[in-house]
């Protein structure tokens, strides 16, 4: 198992779901972690798992629809661990609903969190990876926005435009050692899929070849690969982890 040992790393949307994996697999390969999202109680029990086991980790109110949350939270991850080495874009939002009776709200608040809030907080950590040499910028993209989906056009939109941003963004940094790519998750457990009918959720399963449905833990294997040496060499690459469900 490739080591973390010694270097920091930041993951928004850490309370719950893939953030909470991610963020706990980080730490357990030796990665020191601030936690960040809304929910402070969630953010303190992961925060508290995490140092509990020997970890160390700190928890940050953020909310990633606000460029003002997100210039304060990012200033306060540097000023208490010196520099953000790793960044996990996880946090994201949906607002589903068929296109012509989506408003313009439901719009706007996906594309904010998910892309802006992204590329934002990707901005303020930024120099620091610059000045270092050395970063793994991970963008948690979706299957469906490699492949769209009915209902979700803001939610795809977001994520493709994530794929895009990966790719760009890789092409900028790659002079100063920093690779960026993207994970492109299929139907996973989590609370954000929790909310589907069992007719969606049979509907989804029957696309899936390996036949199961994947969990956090599957995501956060994929983010550590990324983040990790054994993946120096790999960047604006999205990373399917679906089960098959696509294969581009």
């Amino acid at each position: 198992m490739s080591t973390l040992n010694g270097r920091i790393a930041l993951v928004t949307g850490a309370s719950q779901g893939i953030g909470r994996a991610c963020a706990l697999e980080l730490a357990r390969r030796g990665a020191q972690v601030a936690l960040a999202a809304r929910n402070a109680d969630k953010l303190a029990e992961v925060a508290q798992e995490i140092t509990a086991a020997g970890g160390t980790a700190k928890a940050y109110i953020l909310d990633i629809s606000s460029e003002e949350s997100i210039k304060a939270g990012a200033k306060a991850v540097l000023a208490d661990f010196g520099k953000v080495e790793i960044l996990v874009n996880n946090a994201g939002i949906t607002r589903d609903i068929l296109s012509m009776r989506m408003k313009r709200a439901d719009w706007d608040s996906v594309l904010t969190t998910n892309l802006t809030g992204a590329f934002l907080l990707t901005q303020a950590v930024m120099s620091a990876m610059v000045k270092n040499r050395w970063g793994r910028i991970i963008n948690i993209t979706s299957v469906v926005g490699e492949t769209g989906q009915a209902g979700q056009a803001n939610y795809a939109a977001s994520k493709a435009g994530l794929i895009g941003l990966t790719k760009s963004l890789a092409r900028e940094l790659a002079s100063r050692t920093i690779t960026v790519n993207a994970v492109a998750p299929g139907y996973i457990e989590t609370a954000m899929t929790s909310v589907l009918t069992d007719d969606q959720k049979k509907a989804n399963f029957q696309y899936i070849p390996l036949g199961r449905v994947g969990t956090d833990l599957d995501v956060a294997h994929a983010v550590a690969f990324l983040a990790s040496e054994e993946a120096s060499y790999i960047t604006g690459h999205t990373l399917d982890v679906n089960g098959g469900m696509y294969m581009g």
